[in-house]
């Protein structure tokens, strides 16, 4: 929240007429370019790529490392610009576990999907847009990206209706709707919007401090919760994964505490598990740790 969006408007969008007019293969030729820069011009960033991905990788992390971890992350931006426009020929989509989250949807309207920056979000909510009868909204705090998701809405209007605000009185309330409407409701639950109450709990070796609001969420709604990441695989190949990672259909309120800690060691395990067999996919570039 500290760090101010870097973005150019001007050139945002030609970088989206660009990929629009002359197709993919362009468009990430400079992409390369892009990449290159912020590795260069952002050391903050790069100090912090480079321990998380030692971590991650198991070595040293080196320079072509982080350059690749760069590119990753614009890659899956790029790729939004395409996923917003309906063009999901362009892209090899894998699924894997789908059925436990029919199986969930079967017993009770709505779910809640817990994510991390990891991998590409957009790339579920597409796979949702394609299907009659599934919906995928999400719940995220866009104050520091403003430019790039306006930029994006303006490819589709309709994608934006999907967006439930962080940080607002009746966000919950719009949240509970959208289940009992059946939707899937997806949040990042890595990042805190500060002042929020946090668990440490071992993340990739390591003691890390996750927010506490996302699953404290899930227990008052009663909802059954599953971890999902949308892995970048290089070239136009995605990975999903949806695993079931906690049901609070049926947790009392003196279960919550317990419940809600259970929940959030599982979802570190997991996250570390798809960090190491995807290390490039993960795009928190700041100290996560919070060694000085």
């Amino acid at each position: 929240m500290r760090q101010q969006e870097r973005s150019n408007t001007a050139i945002l969008k030609l970088m989206v007429w660009i990929s629009l007019t002359f197709g993919r293969s362009l468009g990430r030729l400079v992409l390369h370019g892009i990449a290159l820069y912020f590795s260069l011009f952002s050391p903050q960033a790069r100090r912090a790529s480079k321990a998380y991905l030692t971590r991650a990788l198991g070595r040293p992390a080196r320079w072509r490392d982080g350059y690749r971890h760069v590119f990753s992350f614009a890659s899956t931006i790029h790729d939004r610009v395409y996923l917003l426009n309906d063009r999901f020929d362009a892209f090899d989509i894998e699924v894997s576990g789908a059925h436990h989250l029919e199986q969930a949807l079967l017993q009770q309207k709505g779910a809640l999907l817990m994510g991390a920056h990891l991998g590409s979000f957009e790339v579920l909510r597409s796979v949702g847009r394609s299907h009659t009868g599934l919906h995928v909204a999400m719940l995220m705090y866009e104050e520091n990206a403003r430019k790039i998701n306006a930029a994006l809405a303006a490819i589709n209007p309709k994608a934006v209706q999907d967006i439930i605000r962080l940080g607002r009185p009746e966000s919950l309330l719009e949240v509970r709707d959208k289940l009992d409407d059946g939707y899937l409701v997806g949040i990042l639950s890595d990042r805190s919007l500060g002042g929020d109450a946090q668990l440490e709990v071992p993340f990739l070796g390591e003691p890390a401090a996750f927010p506490l609001g996302p699953w404290r969420m899930a227990a008052m709604l009663r909802r059954p919760v599953f971890f999902m990441t949308g892995l970048y695989l290089g070239g136009n190949r995605y990975q999903i994964h949806l695993e079931p990672l906690a049901d609070f259909s049926e947790t009392s309120r003196d279960e919550r505490g317990p419940a809600i800690e259970q929940a959030v060691r599982r979802y570190a395990d997991l996250l570390t598990r798809f960090c190491r067999q995807a290390p490039y996919n993960w795009f928190n570039f700041f100290d996560f740790w919070q060694k000085k």
